[in-house]
């Protein structure tokens, strides 16, 4: 997003973190509610900024991520917000617009509590409800709180099974509002939930305001979105960190309950079981200190993609533009090349009969040389997988575990924090061993390593939303993924309407690597691995002075 003129100013910009929720919106799904996602973009330059998650089957959604703006008081700074329903059920091509609202970032700030509510407007005929903004300064606080809390005897609200909990966390604001900065990922059927650690920004939490109240909700997730409020406790960044040294445990109380039964007394117990706060170090911190990036791309060879000749199949390559796949593997592999030093990158196919004897391959390398797969740089993966396309046969089924496994081997090699993997699957449907690819991700998520899927055509993609685990985090055989590592997204979703395939690329590559740094700095932060120094640089000599 492009402001104007901050980097010839002698002055720092101000941050400013964006809260959104969003009221009454349209309703376009027939069955269930909208599932609603965020887009921020600079209505002069028409550049999109970043875009929130999607939250299901909500008409009433309250946005935990947040947009961070540099904010000048001398500009006015133009901003356009627009909702999409992302359920494609009901338009396989795009995602349905639900809406829009312009404004100044100014507007904001200087709204009564830095709070503005506007209407949305851009779907004729409808009411399409209204957005919610609150601003607020951020504080220059590096420090990152990690927790780990537990639950026990929390009420039971589900009719045929226990409660499936997860925590929100909100800070406070000034006007004794709340803004929500946290949810945990469900446990499912439990009233004694474990639930994992996780690390938060203490600005995030508090934003450097030790005392602020932090208040914690406790629900009973519900498919449909309407999850059941169990109880709340508050408590303070303060009062967190004194369970460095001992357990804190807060009663869980339902103010209704408590009105109505004279005899009430909670809705279970909330434990906290560790905390602890470290440095937080960024990003570029682990990159200057010589982190590297190896990335590894996995393309599907099915044959439900149809005949490569044939100008229906998503792997048809047409003179004229890039397919899907194409697209979709030029746009993350170019942005991400730039942090490989070797731009040597491993490349696999999966679901394909290879010649000469048309052996079945889930793994396969695109340049046919089983002792190096690597290719050089992203323009060699894309002639090797065009040549894979003249001459594999594409047939099935579409098994993800051999190469995630693949990758984990290399990944399980080097484990310092010198070496970061990436593996980008390109797929357009439904997985045949999911069993086997949970497990995969459970294993792989205490290692190095983060996965990337694009789906490209019209499928549904449920499965891959399963594994994205953004709700309900990756599971096997009991034991849950350690950490987020699958970031999925539809390509359907980023296809500019006017064809314009360079701005599609950049949308995908913006969206699907946005999570890549916090998930390498969660591996860093788990196996307490802090940035090395940056290499010395070497002054050029000076040179003699010339002989008179």
């Amino acid at each position: 997003m492009s402001l104007g003129g901050a980097s010839e100013r002698s002055v720092p910009a101000t941050k400013i973190e964006i809260t959104v929720s969003c009221r009454n919106l349209l309703d376009l799904d027939t069955f269930s509610k909208s599932d609603p996602s965020r887009r921020l973009q600079d209505r002069e330059g028409e550049l999109g900024f970043g875009r929130t998650e999607v939250i299901d089957n909500t008409l009433n959604p309250d946005f935990v991520r947040k947009f961070v703006l540099d904010y000048f008081f001398e500009e006015k700074q133009n901003l356009r917000f627009d909702v999409y329903n992302v359920d494609s059920k009901t338009n396989i091509s795009k995602p349905d617009f639900l809406g829009q609202a312009f404004l100044a970032l100014g507007e904001v700030i200087g709204g009564q509590g830095s709070r503005v509510e506007r209407t949305l407007t851009g779907v004729p005929g409808k009411k399409c409800g209204t957005i919610l903004l609150t601003a607020e300064e951020l504080s220059n606080c590096r420090d990152i709180a990690t927790m780990q809390l537990c639950a026990n005897k929390l009420d039971k609200k589900d009719f045929f099974g226990k409660s499936d909990p997860f925590l929100v966390f909100y800070r406070s604001n000034e006007d004794g509002t709340f803004t929500i900065c946290h949810k945990t990922e469900v446990v499912k059927n439990t009233l004694n939930p474990v639930w994992q650690p996780f690390s938060i920004p203490v600005r995030a939490l508090c934003n450097g305001d030790y005392d602020r109240t932090v208040k914690i909700d406790v629900y009973d997730w519900d498919r449909d979105g309407s999850h059941d409020f169990i109880g709340e406790f508050t408590t303070s960044y303060r009062e967190l960190s004194k369970a460095q040294n001992q357990f804190t445990v807060y009663e869980v109380l339902n103010p209704r309950k408590k009105c109505k039964k004279k005899k009430y007394v909670n809705s279970g117990t909330v434990t906290l079981l560790s905390f602890s706060v470290d440095t937080e170090f960024t990003f570029v911190d682990y990159i200057k200190g010589g982190t590297q990036l190896n990335f590894t791309v996995a393309i599907d060879f099915t044959a439900s993609n149809g005949n490569p000749l044939q100008p229906t199949s998503l792997h048809y390559m047409s003179p004229y533009q890039l397919s899907a796949y194409a697209m979709a593997l030029k746009a993350v592999g170019e942005i991400i090349q730039d942090y490989d030093s070797d731009k040597l990158f491993p490349a696999y196919g999966f679901g394909a009969k290879l010649p000469p004897e048309g052996r079945i391959s889930h793994q396969f390398p695109l340049n046919n040389n089983d002792e190096d797969p690597n290719c050089a740089g992203i323009e060699g993966v894309l002639e090797s997988y065009f040549q894979s396309l003249r001459t594999v046969q594409l047939y099935g089924p579409t098994y993800f575990a051999p190469v995630i496994n693949q990758v984990a081997r290399a990944a399980a090699k080097i484990s310092d924090g010198s070496q970061y993997y990436v593996l980008l699957i390109i797929t357009d449907g439904v997985i045949s061993d999911m069993t086997q690819t949970k497990e995969a991700i459970v294993s792989a998520s205490s290692l190095p390593m983060s996965i990337i899927i694009v789906g490209v055509g019209p499928a549904m993609f449920e499965a891959m939303e399963e594994l994205d685990g953004d709700d309900v985090r990756v599971s096997s055989r009991g034991r849950y993924a350690e950490r987020d590592i699958v970031q999925f997204v539809p390509f359907r979703d980023y296809v500019d309407r006017s064809g314009n395939q360079v701005l599609s690329m950049a949308r995908l590559a913006k969206d699907v690597l946005a999570e890549i740094p916090e998930q390498l700095l969660s591996y860093m932060r788990t196996r307490d691995i802090q940035p090395r120094p940056p290499p010395a640089v070497n002054p050029s000599p000076t040179p003699a002075p010339e002989q008179p």
